[in-house]
């Protein structure tokens, strides 16, 4: 891939995961209901107000408008730019010094990167994921934190459970993005490179990231909707009054007790919207993000 700075691959990757948020963010919503629907409890034992992908958009938007699709997008938006702003940074130093040239490089460069930037921007998920699940009683599924904004989510947060507090989950998140990024960075990159040996498409193409990007859409979603399950689950359940969950004790425990009492398939609940939200949003961000690129190297070429 080109090179440029570091921190021009900061703003770039940030703006282009931005950009993709805002078209995919009605599915995080619907994925988000479906993956807390049933919680703790075994199939066929509870109500379910979504019932599949269009069902579901259909059943948010009678419930809370058409608006209520785009919940939590100004929480997403903060996610995505912290986020991945430290995830494109830290991946960009790592080709800038020539780590991802060695075997396995790539996928350890995404790992180390994708951790980082779920880390730093773990509250931003935990606010989006409260504010996401927040609906009209005959629809709530999950615990209901009742946020007024984004504000009103960290001010409360703070208050009642202290700085610590924003960070509760961040032990499912940072798996999450670890498996996602890997997934993603390692093989967008080959996937093109693979597209580009073939000259199928116009040399230097955008068809070319978009081929990249629809190749490494596949590998994110199967290596990271058990962990996005269980992030969500960590993110939205209630909490004591020392801040500690009352459902799942952390990123194992809540795996064990998905699995005993709902069995192994709910760790893929809200697979096909999941794919629909990180699908487009990987094909876009890295489309996104590769022709930012292009144009920053030309930037810098025409200024030499």
């Amino acid at each position: 891939m080109e090179t440029v700075p570091p921190a021009v691959d900061l703003v770039l990757g940030a703006s282009a995961c931005c950009l993709a948020c805002v078209f995919t963010n009605p599915l995080e919503v619907v994925k988000t209901r479906l993956q807390l629907q049933g919680e703790l409890q075994a199939r066929g034992t509870y109500p379910r107000p979504y019932r599949g992908f269009v069902a579901s958009v259909a059943a948010v938007a009678r419930a809370d408008g058409l608006w209520g699709l785009q919940k939590g997008l100004a929480a997403g938006l903060l996610y995505q730019g912290l986020m991945n702003g430290v995830r494109f940074y830290c991946y960009s130093l790592a080709c800038q010094t020539g780590f991802t040239q060695q075997p396995g490089g790539t996928m350890v460069a995404g790992a180390v990167a994708g951790a980082l930037g779920a880390f730093v921007g773990s509250p931003a998920y935990l606010i989006k994921t409260q504010l996401q699940a927040q609906t009209v009683a005959m629809m709530a599924v999950g615990h209901q934190h009742n946020h007024q904004s984004v504000l009103g989510a960290l001010e409360t947060i703070w208050r009642q459970q202290g700085p610590l507090g924003l960070w509760r989950g961040v032990g499912g998140a940072v798996p999450r993005v670890t498996v996602g990024s890997a997934a993603q960075l390692a093989t967008f990159a080959s996937a093109k490179a693979w597209v580009q040996e073939r000259q199928w498409l116009p040399e230097d193409s955008w068809l070319e990231a978009l081929a990249g990007g629809m190749i490494s859409s596949v590998a994110v979603v199967a290596v990271m909707t058990p962990f996005d399950v269980v992030s969500t689950r960590l993110y939205n359940q209630p909490v004591d009054q020392a801040g500690r969950g009352q459902l799942y004790g952390g990123l194992i425990d809540c795996l064990v007790k998905i699995w005993r009492q709902e069995g192994p398939l709910a760790l893929y609940k809200g697979l096909g919207p999941s794919y629909l939200r990180l699908g487009p949003h990987t094909i876009l961000s890295m489309l996104f993000w590769d022709e930012l690129r292009k144009l920053a190297k030309r930037a810098q070429h025409q200024g030499t």
